[in-house]
């Protein structure tokens, strides 16, 4: 699987450059969520902006983001959702757990929302 990779300071942005997240693109996803993870990133933007369809195991592929963000107390967010995606992930009641936004600038809102939060909450302790 195709994705590109932007980082930032405080977040990277990954974006498939394919139309469906099947299983095996999302084997892909889930190794290098892994990666930007274990490698001190805590937030995670997917865009999804060429993604027509998916399925099953990308879907597990986001929960797995979720996880791995939270842990370090950061935010996975899913942006530029088409209608059907956006079904899908409502239909399986994940919407209450992953957040979505409609594009990288509303997620990047959100993003330094929280590590402001964070930071500080750390100046406290």
């Amino acid at each position: 699987m195709k994705f590109t990779v932007d980082k930032y300071d405080r977040y990277v942005v990954i974006e498939p450059l394919q139309q469906k997240l099947d299983g095996d693109a999302a084997a892909s996803l889930k190794g290098e969520f892994m990666l930007r993870n274990t490698g001190g990133q805590r937030n995670i933007v997917l865009d999804m902006n060429q993604v027509l369809e998916t399925d099953e195991h990308g879907i597990r592929t986001g929960l797995l983001a979720r996880r791995l963000c939270k842990s370090l107390g950061g935010l996975f967010i899913i942006t530029n959702l088409n209608d059907g995606v956006k079904s899908y992930i409502n239909s399986l009641g994940l919407d209450k757990y992953l957040i979505i936004t409609s594009n990288v600038e509303k997620a990047k809102d959100l993003i330094f929302g929280n590590e402001i939060r964070l930071d500080l909450k750390e100046g406290q302790v």
